[in-house]
């Protein structure tokens, strides 16, 4: 029986999987579709938010020029994928252990001849191999979209942009992953509102300097446009510490399923 669950994971979700792609990509491919006819208001657009302060700051507009279509992509297909991918990233995690209880489907599974510490981890295969297919789709329809229109985009800049939100999107799948071994009945709620708090940490971590050690806490942080647009790279420091979250969230998942009195 190799890999006998994350098969089963991935024909269990594959129609979520196919919806949440296709919205995902349909929306950011009509933003790449029409800047073409929207370009030439988008330096007034920049020139109106850098003027507003506090509250461009606080959603990382003030660094982006509109008029560039990095910096257009970086905000509105960036806000597309950034809140629809981890929506779908922390969904996912949140059921992908508690479902069986839920369900009622532990007893049946368990009695196979397999350990609980592989179950979790073909569980988890699973659950990092559906991310990956939805940001492989967004990106091919985000490519096609390009060339459609004609645009000479920075290529490195795009894939840093595209890998800063898969790794936003796996350390979210495994905190709400580690989070669902502790549950028994589902927890969509505390999946959605995970996603949410850290979407509004970042937001408020740009306000003032009071609350900048936040950038610390949320993977949204390092996923700015006007960063990396700006630096050229990613804030590896930040990165580091959402990969620590997310290591310490699946350990306790192995350890919690492990030892989970299910039946």
């Amino acid at each position: 029986m190799i890999m006998t669950i994350w098969a089963l994971e991935l024909k269990r979700g594959r129609n979520a999987l196919l919806i949440w792609a296709a919205s995902i990509s349909l929306m950011i491919a009509l933003c790449i579709v029409v800047y073409p006819e929207i370009s030439a208001q988008m330096n007034d657009v920049s020139k109106l938010f850098s003027d507003m302060g506090g509250f461009s700051a606080a959603f990382g507009l003030d660094r982006i020029q509109f008029g560039e279509f990095i910096g257009f992509f970086s905000v509105e297909c960036g806000n597309i994928l950034g809140l629809g991918g981890t929506v779908f990233a922390s969904l996912l995690g949140i059921s992908m252990l508690s479902k069986e209880e839920k369900e009622k489907t532990a007893e049946f599974l368990l009695t196979h001849p397999i350990s609980r510490k592989r179950i979790v981890a073909e569980k988890l295969c699973a659950l990092f191999t559906q991310i990956l297919i939805l940001n492989a789709v967004v990106i091919t329809v985000t490519a096609t979209a390009v060339f459609i229109i004609q645009e000479q985009a920075p290529i490195d800049t795009l894939a840093l942009l595209f890998l800063s939100h898969i790794i936003m999107q796996l350390e979210i799948a495994s905190i709400t992953f580690g989070i669902s071994a502790f549950l028994r009945h589902g927890g969509q709620g505390i999946g959605l509102g995970t996603t949410i708090t850290l979407y509004f940490f970042n937001i408020i971590a740009n306000l003032t300097e009071q609350t900048a050690f936040l950038k610390y806490i949320t993977p949204f942080h390092y996923t700015d446009g006007g960063n990396i647009i700006a630096d050229k790279t990613l804030h590896w420091e930040y990165i580091a510490i959402g990969v620590l979250f997310a290591v310490i969230a699946v350990f306790a998942a192995f350890w919690k399923y492990h030892k989970k009195d299910i039946f």
